[in-house]
């Protein structure tokens, strides 16, 4: 474990050198991400002040999932960006590379290096988060327990998503547009769930599953969450896992390396 743990940290300094390479280029990156992240808490703000509720939520309610979103998309960018270089390593023949090393081919293409960039939004998250939590109140620590397991949860789910996007990558080369198909579909749950009529908040909760991931650890905090949705979403979190490591082994058996 120590020995990826420092990999891992290599590898993110180098990617940061790299992301700092353009110091105007990063300031408005990050400044660019923090204005689309003030704009839509603007929205919320003000449809909220509309409509008084949004899916029988209260404002605060409102933003603790928005912030929940924030915080488990931006924490799964900043570990999986590796993924989104994935294609270029195919197609440039770097994969094979990869393969030749006495380490974890899966953990190499996911953990290649962290995008500090993405720390600004990452912390920003978090405040608003435990902002949010107090302002809606009543929170106990078995709340808050559950709350940052079902983030733990998310963010594996995600990893399992990803892992399966990296098998593609390996058998087809396509790795852009079904990160990108992701990308779109988590941007749904940037509101509750419940604002979606049935199929689509059942596929959206069940079937993607992005509903577990975005807005389960916000419901467990507010002691939305029956036992029965809790073992669900375990039971949908460990199968995915074991699903994509499968996925990734059986499409190493069938990669072509770029110079066959």
């Amino acid at each position: 474990m120590k020995k990826y743990i420092k990999i891992w940290w290599l590898l993110t300094i180098r990617s940061s050198q790299v992301a700092f390479t353009s110091r105007f280029g990063a300031f408005i990156f990050t400044f660019g991400k923090i204005i689309r992240f003030v704009f839509f808490l603007f929205f919320l703000f003000l449809l909220t002040s509309k409509t008084k509720a949004i899916a029988n939520y209260s404002l605060w309610q409102v933003v603790f999932f928005f912030s929940t979103f924030n915080l488990v998309d931006t924490l799964t960018q900043f570990f999986l960006r590796e993924v989104y270089r994935f294609r270029a390593y195919v197609v440039g023949g770097y994969f094979d590379y990869i393969l030749t090393k006495p380490l974890s081919s899966l953990f190499r293409c996911l953990f290649g290096g962290s995008d500090v960039l993405d720390l600004s939004i990452l912390f920003i998250s978090i405040i608003l988060t435990v902002f949010s939590a107090f302002k809606i109140g009543d929170i106990s620590a078995l709340s808050v327990f559950l709350y940052i397991f079902f983030v733990i949860n998310a963010f594996i789910i995600s990893l399992s998503l990803h892992t399966f996007v990296l098998g593609l990558g390996v058998l087809s080369t396509e790795v852009d547009n079904v990160i990108m198909l992701y990308r779109d579909l988590t941007q749904m749950a940037r509101v509750p769930i419940d604002v979606y009529q049935e199929p689509i908040r059942g596929i959206l909760t069940f079937v993607i599953p992005v509903g577990i991931m975005m807005a389960f650890p916000a419901k467990a905090m507010m002691g939305l969450l029956s036992i029965p949705l809790i073992v669900i979403s375990i039971l949908i979190s460990f199968s995915l896992f074991i699903l994509s490591i499968y996925f990734w082994r059986f499409s190493l058996k069938y990669y072509s390396s770029a110079s066959s």
